[in-house]
């Protein structure tokens, strides 16, 4: 009983906050899709087939950041890669673009997301969306991870214990998920807010 209220309590936060931050960030996210056709040809948004709960597929929605071409891209970047696995990263993307850059600094191309939690794809706080192509790279682990919606943040998003391996991300995923609370939830999202308003005014 206690873990089905616990259930009921953090999709009804996930579906108010959801709902009351697009209905404040329309404006912005209007703006931004405008400016993201203006700095770039293509579409204002990005959509990337993603593993849900109970590995369901899901189209994760942002606002897009790199060149249209950028999947087609990573094969060619792979030598520049500063992770290990699935996961990759590298410090000056050739593909980011110039409002993809300040979109990422500010989190903004995030903000669709919220579509996606609204949904009952993602929730506000969970484990780290993995990309469904990759799913049989996390081995052992995918089972965790489809035990949970996966989150726009999480403790990955704020913790300290971010690394560039992905044993040691996937670490911080399974903390969260052994102990998973309400008040971790509440927690993590004001840690994320500090961070994205930190991280913007840098």
């Amino acid at each position: 009983l206690r873990t089905r209220n616990a259930h009921v309590a953090k999709r009804l936060v996930d579906v108010t906050v959801s709902a009351s931050l697009l209905v404040l960030s329309a404006p912005f996210i209007l703006l931004a899709a405008i400016l993201v056709r203006l700095d770039s040809s293509g579409p204002s948004f990005y959509r990337q087939v993603r593993v849900g709960q109970n590995e369901r597929p899901f189209r994760m929605i942002k606002l897009r950041t790199m060149e249209v071409d950028a999947d087609q891209e990573l094969d060619r970047l792979q030598a520049g890669n500063q992770r290990q696995g699935p996961l990759f990263k590298m410090s000056r993307d050739p593909r980011v673009t110039r409002m993809g850059r300040f979109l990422r600094a500010t989190s903004m191309d995030e903000i669709p997301q919220l579509v996606n939690v609204l949904r009952g794809d993602m929730s506000l706080v969970g484990p780290r969306p993995i990309v469904f192509d990759e799913r049989e790279r996390y081995g052992y682990f995918l089972s965790y991870y489809l035990n949970q919606s996966p989150g726009i943040t999480g403790l990955w998003q704020i913790s300290e214990l971010r690394s560039e391996l992905l044993h040691e991300n996937v670490h911080v995923d399974l903390d969260y998920i052994e102990r998973v609370t309400f008040r971790t939830d509440m927690k993590i999202l004001a840690q994320t807010v500090t961070s994205v308003f930190t991280n913007a005014g840098a």
